[in-house]
């Protein structure tokens, strides 16, 4: 039987937190996949995954938002097969950023421009969708550091954005 890897937490701050992998067993391992989820605004679970190679254990994960609630799962690839999963769940420390405004104000049948307000050097993901459905299960999407972008929508569609 291929045991679940052990996650330890090492430490967290606002922007990242760095944890270890450990098999406690004598099964050799050839990678961790690793899945760090999070909800962005209560309306989509956003992902992130590392493939790690090998049995190295500590890890990184930066870019993060600080005062949010991060689920990390994990799995063994090793030569009898993948492991089982183990959970952690950290909240990053800090004070969560204040939630954009954002206005968008069609341009032609086809172009939406978006403004927001927020702070300065940081990413920002704008998503949209003909629906809440599609708005939380599968939007569009981009990313920009800047505080405005045009997006290219379907022509006759009613659009709701999200940032």
């Amino acid at each position: 039987v291929i045991p679940p890897p052990v996650i330890h937490i090492e430490r967290y701050n606002e922007d990242s937190i760095s944890f270890t992998l450990k098999m406690n067993t004598n099964i050799k391992v050839s990678g961790y996949v690793v899945n760090i989820y999070w909800t962005f605004d209560t309306h989509r679970q956003e992902k992130r995954t590392l493939i790690i190679e090998g049995e190295k254990s500590l890890q990184k994960v930066a870019n993060l938002t600080a005062h949010t609630p991060y689920e990390i799962s994990v799995w063994a690839r090793t030569e009898l097969g993948d492991s089982p999963l183990s959970f952690a769940r950290v909240v990053t420390s800090g004070t969560r950023p204040v939630s954009p405004s954002l206005k968008a104000k069609a341009i032609n049948q086809t172009a939406v421009e978006c403004n927001w307000t927020g702070p300065r050097n940081v990413v920002y993901g704008i998503f949209y969708a003909t629906s809440f459905l599609e708005l939380y299960r599968s939007p569009h999407n981009t990313t920009t550091t800047s505080h405005n972008v045009t997006v290219i929508v379907s022509r006759d569609e009613q659009y709701l954005f999200l940032v």
